[in-house]
């Protein structure tokens, strides 16, 4: 058994679900748009959250915990679905895409300061979960900047 909550535990395994959803949506994104600084930035998004994932396996693993490593949320699956749908869709597909990254990177955040809200969590996992908090929110940033200039 390990160290966390049934509630953090499912938070966590929520958290893990999510990165890799936003792994594959960002791929995909990458391959909807025309844009050189778009390809770039969904490009290093993709990579950030397979680090993401593979960050929470290894804590989670730490920790006690089997998890299921290539599994998805369906949330996130229509998250990507609709992404998909306004790439195809749209006049401005680059625009549209980029404000449904900030949506995600949104719920993002606030599903990790819904985590780290837990006061029992170790202080390796807080320092993990604050690390990739603040690069999404820097790629919230990064994206309202985007679409701004696009």
């Amino acid at each position: 058994m390990g160290i966390f909550s049934e509630n953090t535990e499912s938070k966590l395994n929520n958290l893990l679900e999510k990165s890799y959803d936003a792994e594959k949506g960002f791929r995909n994104a990458k391959e909807n748009v025309d844009s050189t600084a778009l390809k770039n930035f969904f490009q290093a998004k993709t990579d950030e959250r397979k680090t993401f994932r593979q960050e929470l396996i290894t804590e989670l693993k730490a920790n006690g915990y089997d998890i299921n490593e290539d599994s998805g949320s369906v949330t996130a699956s229509l998250h990507r679905t609709w992404m998909d749908t306004k790439a195809l869709f749209s006049s401005k597909n680059e625009e549209s895409m980029l404000e449904e990254v900030r949506n995600g990177e949104k719920a993002a955040l606030n599903d990790y300061n819904d985590v780290l809200e837990d006061n029992q969590l170790p202080p390796t996992t807080v320092n993990i979960l604050t690390k990739q908090r603040n690069a999404i929110k820097t790629s919230y940033n990064k994206a309202d900047y985007l679409e701004k200039v696009i």
